[in-house]
């Protein structure tokens, strides 16, 4: 069975939220992302919309060319999946990043976290509780705990990662840094939401003519 990579970032910005969370939980990473290539091209997570800005928060492609991530301290894992639950993956952040604007960040369900309390929020996730539910329909990440109280330390901890890279994310060997400002940020990533929704849109749209076709021709 043919297999692909995905990535795990977890990573401290050094913010006043992290250091807060860093000094509850004693770990050094509290934040993480999901990442479709070794290169982190493609990352996603739930975290601020704007790094500058912490009380707007929801759905997000993270930026790490930005200033904000840069010099940040990072743990990188790979992870093995089969071609299937790639795509499946891929299918579910791709229609997310099209309907961002519905969903929020959980701040709630981080002090249920503390509470060992699971706070259910329609469409609103914190990043390891979006991490871990994605993987869980996915079929990937199989955990008794609900997804509402996995810390990322929960998810550092799942035998099947391979660390692949520890240190600051701007020394990471497969990045390809390409200086950005916050506003040139944001415009590339709203290009790059548009383009990969479109491509979506037509690889769909393609295989129902076909099924219709091969179906009108029985």
């Amino acid at each position: 069975m043919k297999t692909k990579n995905i990535y795990l970032l977890f990573s401290s910005t050094g913010t006043m939220l992290a250091r807060t969370i860093d000094l509850y939980t004693r770990a050094s990473f509290n934040h993480v992302s999901i990442s479709l290539d070794e290169s982190l091209d493609l990352v996603y997570s739930f975290g601020r919309k704007r790094p500058k800005n912490p009380f707007i928060g929801g759905f997000v492609r993270e930026n790490i060319n930005l200033p904000f991530f840069l010099h940040s301290n990072c743990a990188i894992y790979q992870l093995k999946v089969t071609e299937q639950e790639y795509d499946q993956l891929r299918e579910k952040l791709l229609l997310m990043e099209a309907q961002e604007h519905l969903y929020r960040y959980n701040f709630l369900g981080l002090f249920g976290v503390m509470m060992n309390i699971e706070f259910h929020r329609h469409n609103a996730f914190f990043c390891s509780q979006f991490v871990a539910t994605l993987l869980k329909e996915c079929g990937i990440y199989h955990n008794a705990k609900p997804a509402g109280l996995i810390r990322p330390q929960d998810l550092r901890n799942w035998e099947q990662l391979q660390l692949v890279y520890q240190g600051e994310l701007n020394q990471y060997p497969y990045f390809n840094y390409q200086p950005e400002d916050e506003v040139t940020g944001s415009m590339r990533q709203t290009f790059s939401i548009y383009y990969y929704f479109m491509n979506y849109q037509v690889k769909r749209t393609t295989k129902r003519v076909i099924k219709t076709w091969r179906y009108f021709r029985l």
